[in-house]
């Protein structure tokens, strides 16, 4: 089959969206580092609905760690499919990506940050990829952190994280008497902006001080959240694709519908008008966080620890069982809503709505068993907190404790079949599931509120309601 390239594009269906723009006249604006399938399937798909309107706002795109995006991109000319996953699936070549750069070629990286052009450095590199410490801080300790502090003794160092090619590109833009810009980060890291600000400057000034002035003087790091289930390419979304289309495309993307970019508005220079591709720019971020943190995310573990005691498998799945998705509706509304303070411009009601038709999504098929990974490490955030503030303001927290007990039957359950878990604590956690009060006592999920009877008490009636086959407990 022919493969999809600038050349093939007029051999699309008519129904197949294309580039609404002369790419051949596209100046590369944003530098963006991790251009894999969450940056393509958001923020290339926004950039791409600018281009339309204004062409200073082309991707280069980077890739450090892999050779295959570059590899399935490049024949392409950089075009990809992405579809739109509802009843009706939709598909849309997205033209906003030139060229993807690897570390095989550091000088075009370093040309690419270091052009008089480009305005926004982006990245999607996960929480990992910023070499942090358990501080937040930079981890000088770290092994690419190390050798980044051993490499920029020469002249024409090339580095070898993202956090050292920030400093390596910032410094070149800085020698050239060029302007400052903004780093944009869009990796899921509560105030990604602040940490990744701190750690350049930090690595910065270990490298060369007269750029860490430069830096925290010209350069803006603002917070932003993305957010928008994206499940993974595979063989069956490329053969969909291909019949499509008529083409055949290395590597398309696939989504939902809905998504929501909210970005600090904090810029170096001149802001894209991304407002016109559906982007929220606010004052601060950290309320639209929560906001997900909390009823998205809390209620995506919920459905994920019920669920998979249920015997269920996906969110759809658990969505169509009407005893869970009420469940999951009224824990929404009634116990979690009331702890967050709705930014400017979220209607909570309509947000609850919304995540409840994600949820019910039948074509995304996400799996509950991904989603309670790690549960040590998102509980506390998108449930113990919840309930903290619950108890502070004298709420009950009964059906708070649902998810919490079920988790604690997911931990028993795999501790007595001798199965292993997808945790950073699961050695810890596996010992004491047997005496669900001795993983209440594990600080580092809990804090203080495992020994508070209050929370103890409501975690003991849900489990006792869960034994029984049923899910709203009754409170005390």
């Amino acid at each position: 089959m022919t493969r999809l390239s600038q050349g093939t594009l007029d051999a699309l269906p008519a129904a197949i969206a294309r580039p609404a723009y002369d790419r051949a006249v596209v100046r590369r604006g944003v530098v963006h580092f991790g251009p894999g399938a969450f940056h393509r399937a958001h923020q290339a798909a926004a950039f791409d609905t600018l281009l339309a309107q204004d062409p200073r706002w082309g991707l280069t795109g980077v890739s450090l760690n892999s050779r295959g995006v570059a590899e399935a991109l490049d024949p392409q000319d950089g075009l990809y499919t992405l579809a739109l996953l509802e009843e009706q699936v939709e598909y849309r070549v997205i033209g906003a990506i030139g060229r993807v750069l690897t570390r095989e070629d550091p000088g075009a990286i370093l040309g690419a940050m270091a052009h008089p052009e480009a305005r926004i450095v982006s990245a999607t590199v996960t929480e990992k990829g910023y070499c942090l410490g358990a501080d937040g801080g930079l981890d000088f300790a770290h092994p690419s952190i190390k050798a980044d502090l051993e490499a920029s003794r020469a002249e024409g160092w090339v580095p070898g994280s993202f956090t050292g090619w920030l400093v390596r590109g910032l410094q070149a833009r800085r020698l050239a008497g060029l302007p400052g810009l903004t780093v944009l980060s869009c990796d899921n890291l509560a105030d990604n902006g602040r940490k990744l600000e701190a750690a350049t400057i930090a690595l910065a000034e270990a490298i060369d001080p007269d750029t860490a002035c430069w830096i925290a003087d010209w350069v803006t790091f603002p917070n932003a959240m993305v957010d928008s289930i994206t499940p993974a390419t595979d063989d069956a979304l490329r053969a969909r694709v291909a019949a499509a289309i008529g083409l055949d495309d290395a590597w398309p993307i696939q989504r939902e519908r809905f998504t929501q970019w909210v970005i600090e508005d904090r810029f170096a220079g001149e802001r894209p008008a991304l407002e016109e591709a559906g982007v929220t720019f606010a004052g601060e971020v950290r309320p639209f966080e929560t906001a997900k943190l909390r009823l998205l995310n809390g209620a995506h573990s919920s459905l994920a620890y019920i669920g998979l005691g249920r015997g269920l498998e996906t969110v759809a799945d658990a969505m169509a069982d009407a005893e869970l998705a009420a469940f999951a509706e009224r824990l929404m509304r009634e116990d979690i809503a009331p702890s967050v303070v709705a930014p400017p411009g979220l209607d909570l009601a309509v947000y609850i709505a919304d995540v409840l038709r994600r949820f019910a999504n039948p074509a995304i098929r996400h799996l509950l068993s991904q989603i309670a990974w790690d549960g040590s490490q998102k509980l506390p955030y998108r449930l113990l907190d919840t309930t903290r503030d619950a108890l502070a303001a004298g709420r009950p927290v009964d059906r708070l404790a649902v998810p919490i007990a079920a988790w604690l039957r997911f931990l028993a359950r795999a501790a007595s079949r001798g199965e292993a878990i997808t945790d950073p604590m699961s050695a810890t956690l596996l010992a004491r599931a047997a005496d669900w009060r001795s993983v209440l006592a594990v600080r580092e999920v809990f804090g203080d509120l495992g020994q508070d009877p209050r929370f103890a008490d409501a975690v003991e009636r849900a489990r006792t309601t869960l034994e029984a086959g049923r899910l709203d407990p009754v409170p005390a």
